[in-house]
């Protein structure tokens, strides 16, 4: 079977990975071609291009790559048009993947969509571009499953495949000395994200949190885990806690380590607030556009809560601190909260364990493969 895999981010790719492996698993004849990242490469597709660059959230961020995803696009175009694939498979990253389904579509090629784009959040009219597009939609969380059935779309929910990848944590005394840093003492996780605005609009205000953690809990530590692709540049804000004898460490990747090894975490929303879940690590979720993004956008907003450990909660289990509420002070006292209060960590570990109850069991990504390799094998026919 010919496979082309689009996904725009490094979320997208964790997953892309584990699913063109478990595609080769089922079929090893199987090709796997697209645009992703190196983890997409390394499960044995033939990447047309890496998304290293163009993974940006926010209007004007998008504007100003329209050029490059532009050409992107074309070459996605030129290349399903070469090979013909018997199945394309579209990984979140909607604007993008919604106008490549389109176009392949049009050019009689199935399309999957996996880890769908967060319709019943926002823009539902994107709703009926699912409707006319897809063969199937393959949802990772169960609440998913009935809005795109009664919306008459074809779906299944097959998990979530952070459940496949999750590795064995490492030894978590051994993993902090490594880092210098002194397992007895309280450790904040340090997440900002993965992206260059993430960085720019994040970073800056948890590093301004720090001091005021240390204020209350002068034993506090510093773990930051940097996402791949993330220059040194964007880190340059971390100089202020060295300067201020903080202690920090930053590793490359490995954030199911770091989250193993936090007390707290300090995350932008996103995926990684499952990841957190599957840890059980008390959270607390931060996120910023800029200002005429955000204005922009909440009207098309249709929930009160972002984080997807709280969606799939169905409550608010962890807190959020979104654009305005985002702010040095009241990072630190949910921080604090979590390291002082012993009883209220108690809680929202239990409520987090319930959270990864939920998520189905491990096998998502071979379910998603199965999905996947099924509607192709009906279009070669």
């Amino acid at each position: 079977m010919r496979v082309m895999i689009s996904c725009g981010e490094p979320s997208g790719d964790l997953y892309a990975g584990a699913l063109a492996a478990e595609i080769f698993r089922l079929d090893p004849a199987a090709t796997v071609t697209g645009f992703g990242g190196d983890r997409l490469e390394a499960a044995g597709a033939t990447l047309v291009q890496n998304f290293s660059g163009l993974s940006v959230t926010g209007l004007l961020e998008v504007v100003r790559l329209l050029p490059r995803t532009y050409a992107t696009y074309r070459r996605l175009i030129a290349e399903a048009e070469a090979v013909r694939p018997d199945v394309f498979v579209a990984i979140d990253f909607p604007d993008f993947n919604f106008a490549l389904a389109r176009a392949l579509k049009k050019r009689g090629i199935p399309v999957v969509y996996y880890i769908s784009p967060q319709l019943w959040a926002w823009r539902p009219g994107r709703m009926k571009t699912m409707r006319q597009v897809v063969e199937r939609v393959l949802v990772i969380f169960p609440f998913e499953e009935p809005i795109y059935r009664e919306a008459g779309v074809p779906v299944e929910w097959v998990g979530h495949p952070l459940l496949d990848v999750q590795p064995a944590p490492a030894d978590r005394a051994a993993f902090l000395r490594a880092q210098g840093l002194d397992p007895a003492q309280p450790v904040l996780a340090l997440l900002p994200g993965s992206r260059t605005n993430e960085l720019r609009e994040i970073l800056p205000d948890l590093v301004r949190s720090a001091d005021r953690i240390r204020a209350q809990v002068p034993a506090a530590q510093f773990l930051l885990a940097r996402a791949p692709h993330i220059r040194e540049p964007l880190l340059e804000p971390l100089a202020a806690l060295r300067a201020a004898g903080i202690p920090l460490a930053v590793v490359d990747g490995r954030a199911d380590d770091v989250l193993a090894a936090a007390d707290v975490a300090l995350v932008a929303s996103g995926t990684i607030t499952v990841q957190a879940a599957l840890h059980e690590c008390p959270m607390v979720v931060v996120y910023r556009l800029s200002p005429l993004t955000y204005r922009l956008g909440k009207p098309f907003v249709r929930i009160d809560t972002y984080a997807m450990a709280n969606l799939v909660a169905g409550r608010r289990v962890v807190p959020e601190l979104i654009q305005d509420d985002f702010t040095p002070e009241a990072v630190a006292r949910e921080a604090v909260r979590v390291l002082t209060d012993r009883e209220h960590a108690a809680r929202v570990r239990a409520d987090l364990r319930a959270v990864k109850q939920k998520l189905g069991d491990p096998g998502a990504s071979r379910r998603a493969a199965e999905a996947v390799l099924a509607v192709a094998r009906a279009s070669a026919r």
